[in-house]
């Protein structure tokens, strides 16, 4: 009898040993009981009833990175292309991710596939290549709404690669090509064009600075002789103030007279004008070279 006893304790103990579970960090056991779902075991320890439930699921919770293969799209103007996306999502509900749809991860990629067809085949090429932004946004909205009943939240949406055709890349470098080359000779015809200018202004203030110095050089030139003229003008009425005050006599005055008549008959005048006071200041010399005889 103790026997028996001892192994139903036995029995009961490896019963409870393995139907207790420890729910690790980020983690989330979706529980059945009888087949049917009875609840959702977060972090912590549980245990579940023997026979009567079942892990029907075991997932992770935290935000999951899908980098789903190159898919073929036609954009509006009829051009077939490679994108490649990447899609960030994160489990939020374990009972909808578990009963919500057969294969989530595949059904999401196939929602991503349908999605990036319907917003490429809106826009044309060159928008395909330049609204990465655009397309990353909406397909984050559309799949993020369109996920909810599967209790997936997508968090983010980025367009990894775009691979137009082998003709129409090679035509867009050669579209570049042409491109750098125009910019080239713009920025060559700007250099040649601003140093002209320079070179023009220069010149230009060269001739300036000259034409000004020129003029200053006449300008000083002219005050000097102005200066020069206006001296002797000035010596001249000082003397003839010095003359008027000193009051001389007729015999003075007419020796300035003849001293000015030897300086008008210095040989150089072809005809010469002898005022009467001159021929009175030769007979006043005649006189007195008599009185010095006797």
């Amino acid at each position: 009898m103790m026997w028996v006893i001892a192994g139903i304790l036995v029995v009961v103990l490896i019963l409870i040993l393995v139907n207790v579970r420890i729910v690790p960090q980020s983690k989330a056991f979706v529980i059945e009981r009888l087949g049917a779902y009875s609840s959702t075991w977060n972090v912590g320890l549980h245990v579940k009833l023997p026979f009567i439930d079942s892990i029907a699921n075991t997932m992770s919770l935290k935000e999951r990175v899908m980098d789903f293969e190159p898919q073929p799209v036609i954009t509006k103007d009829n051009v077939t292309m490679q994108i490649d996306t990447v899609v960030y999502s994160q489990i939020t509900d374990p009972k909808l991710y578990t009963y919500g749809v057969e294969n989530p991860i595949n059904a999401l990629e196939n929602l991503t596939a349908t999605t990036l067809r319907n917003i490429i085949g809106e826009l044309e090429l060159d928008e395909t290549l330049t609204s990465r932004d655009v397309i990353n946004s909406r397909m984050r909205s559309i799949l993020d709404e369109a996920t909810d009943p599967w209790g997936i939240k997508v968090t983010r949406v980025e367009v990894k690669n775009i691979e137009p055709p082998q003709a129409i890349r090679e035509a867009m470098e050669k579209q570049m090509r042409a491109e750098r080359e125009r910019r080239e000779q713009i920025l060559i015809a700007e250099g040649h064009k601003q140093s002209a200018i320079l070179e023009a202004e220069g010149k230009k203030q060269a001739l300036i600075l000259e034409a000004e110095a020129q003029k200053e050089a006449a300008v000083q030139k002219a005050k000097g002789e102005a200066e020069a003229i206006l001296e002797v003008q000035k010596a001249t009425a000082q003397g003839l103030v010095m003359i008027r005050e000193s009051a001389p006599d007729d015999a003075v005055l007419k020796l300035r007279a003849m001293e000015a008549f030897e300086k008008a008959a210095d040989g150089k005048a072809t005809k010469i004008i002898i005022p009467s006071e001159i021929q009175g200041i030769a007979g006043l010399v005649a006189g007195i070279s008599e009185i010095a005889a006797k």
